[in-house]
């Protein structure tokens, strides 16, 4: 389901757009067919063909990858990494790449089954109970359907909004879910939008946040004009539109200060902050003190 969830949106982009956005290889230790529990499966090539052209490398997993042991894996992972090449965990494929030490000073996500087992053996990693979670090059979903939502978020990025509506409506799946679901309201209950451009748009900066979009990008990706969504935002959330970017960015990280041990420079540069003083003068003037002191009264309660 996990696989299939994520391999389709990208076959329906292709037909809808005409021609090949995405082409996908499928890869496994010693390559050839890789049965599902399902009776189907993927013909697969052998791992030594993971080289640095994988625009992203996702591992899957189901099962309990905590316990999972392959050396050739590990070996295409450090190469792919070494290559920087971006890397994606599907269901319980984060947890692969965290135990190999690839999600260091990134935010993820992995399926709930996981998360506290995960937690235990890991402290020190940020992760986060959220459909899926995009940190600059790591691209992380619990599995099931939200690699679909996942999907569309990247299409989005890429293609607009309104042509990633169109491949999830492909699936009758009308309502691309935000990346915090289902542990935070989507974007339209939680500021009350009553506007499908201003959701969508929402959206997109709530699955970019260590990647901050630009206006002309969020424009563009919308379909609507910029000085259409400066309006909408000035008449819905009484604020100029970066500066509510800004805020979305700023609240995740006072979220990561309290709830994980991520360094302040990994806080910023997960939120989209370039350097340290850049990120400090941010929060300190929406929350009145700087970081550090935050994390100095946190620690000290």
């Amino acid at each position: 389901m996990s696989l299939a969830s994520a391999v389709e949106p990208l076959r329906a982009a292709n037909l809808l757009a005409g021609r090949e956005l995405y082409r996908i290889r499928f890869l496994s230790a010693g390559g050839g067919f890789a049965a599902s529990t399902a009776g189907g499966g993927f013909p697969c090539e052998d791992l030594a063909a993971a080289t640095a052209d994988f625009d992203i490398a996702f591992v899957v997993a189901g099962g309990n990858p905590l316990r999972y042991e392959d050396p050739a894996l590990a070996r295409a992972l450090r190469g792919l990494h070494a290559r920087k090449v971006p890397l994606g965990g599907i269901s319980g494929g984060a947890a692969i790449l965290a135990r190999h030490g690839l999600m260091a000073n990134r935010r993820f996500t992995v399926h709930w089954l996981h998360i506290d087992a995960l937690q235990e053996l890991h402290p020190d990693l940020a992760v986060e109970r959220a459909l899926f979670v995009i940190d600059r090059d790591r691209f992380t979903c619990a599995g099931g359907v939200a690699a679909m939502d996942m999907m569309c978020a990247i299409i989005a990025a890429r293609h607009g909004a309104d042509f990633a509506r169109s491949v999830s409506d492909w699936f009758i799946h009308p309502r691309l879910r935000a990346a915090g679901e289902p542990q935070q309201l989507d974007p339209a209950r939680r500021y009350n939008l009553h506007h499908p451009v201003l959701e969508s748009v929402v959206g997109m900066m709530s699955s970019h946040l260590a990647d901050p979009l630009s206006p002309a990008q969020l424009a563009q990706l919308s379909g609507a004009s910029l000085r259409q969504l400066q309006r909408l935002f000035r008449d819905h959330l009484d604020r100029p539109m970066m500066q509510f970017y800004r805020e979305l960015r700023l609240d995740k990280a006072e979220e990561l200060l309290e709830q994980s041990s991520l360094g302040i420079l990994d806080i910023a540069l997960s939120t989209g902050f370039s350097s340290v003083a850049h990120f400090t003068r941010g929060f300190a003037a929406r929350f009145g003190e700087p970081p550090a002191r935050r994390r100095r009264k946190i620690r000290g309660a």
